[in-house]
């Protein structure tokens, strides 16, 4: 008897279904902690200050991004943020970053958090919900669901840091900007106004910070929070 192939419709077996990932924290005895903002934010910047800092107390760290953080990343992070590839349907870049975001956590963040370590992500779901979701003006919920399913397993951060800055602001430090960034001052203020929303939203989980306050006050408000976070362990 031959077996009918998947997806003919002479095939009366039960398709398989993939049901939501139920949302969940960081697993395990880690912990996932994100910055996020505009462009020229000052993420990186924090980030290994962040990471300087926990590694002075003794915690083991783990320091990525998104897009990029993995071989796979690298290549897409390319055709997102090269200005050469030219528009891409929005739908198009949205699957890009989530395939991104599938790749990074099953090579990077999820078994640095099962080895007990603190992660810090420059980017994470966020970022797709901003750029894409309210830059592109594509369904937010629609955006979070698929991010939720097929990018993250519903893996959450323990804390997202928020450097909020206003869209000249953060755009003119940046010499040579990439697709994105090149997006025009519209596009940005969508996605800072996207930002604050998911901060407003749930406020228990960031961290909403000036970024075009001096560095290293940016970087004391950081680590009293982390602190505090970090002493629940």
């Amino acid at each position: 008897m031959t077996t009918p192939a998947a997806g003919d419709p002479t095939d009366s077996r039960p398709s398989r279904v993939v049901e939501p990932a139920a949302p969940e924290t960081a697993a395990g005895p880690g912990r996932l902690i994100v910055l996020e903002g505009g462009d020229g934010a000052g993420k990186s910047t924090q980030a290994g200050l962040l990471v300087e800092w926990l590694r002075q107390r003794g915690r083991p760290v783990t320091m990525t991004f998104q897009p990029g953080g993995t071989a796979l990343g690298q290549r897409l992070r390319r055709i997102l943020l090269d200005p050469a590839v030219g528009d891409l349907d929005p739908a198009a870049e949205a699957l890009l970053y989530v395939a991104d975001k599938a790749q990074h956590l099953a090579e990077v963040v999820r078994p640095a958090l099962a080895r007990g370590e603190v992660v810090v992500s420059d980017r994470y779901v966020d970022s797709l919900l901003a750029y894409q979701g309210a830059g592109r003006d594509l369904d937010p919920a629609a955006l979070a669901r698929l991010a939720d399913q097929w990018g993250v397993g519903g893996l959450r951060p323990d804390l997202t840091i928020l450097l909020d800055v206003e869209v000249g602001q953060g755009l003119g430090t940046i010499a040579a900007p990439d697709r994105l960034e090149q997006a025009g001052d519209d596009f940005h203020q969508r996605v800072r106004d996207g930002f604050r929303r998911l901060a407003a939203a749930d406020p228990d989980h960031y961290l909403v910070v000036d970024g075009r306050a001096p560095v290293a006050a940016v970087a004391q408000t950081v680590r009293q929070r982390v602190a505090a976070l970090l002493d629940q362990d």
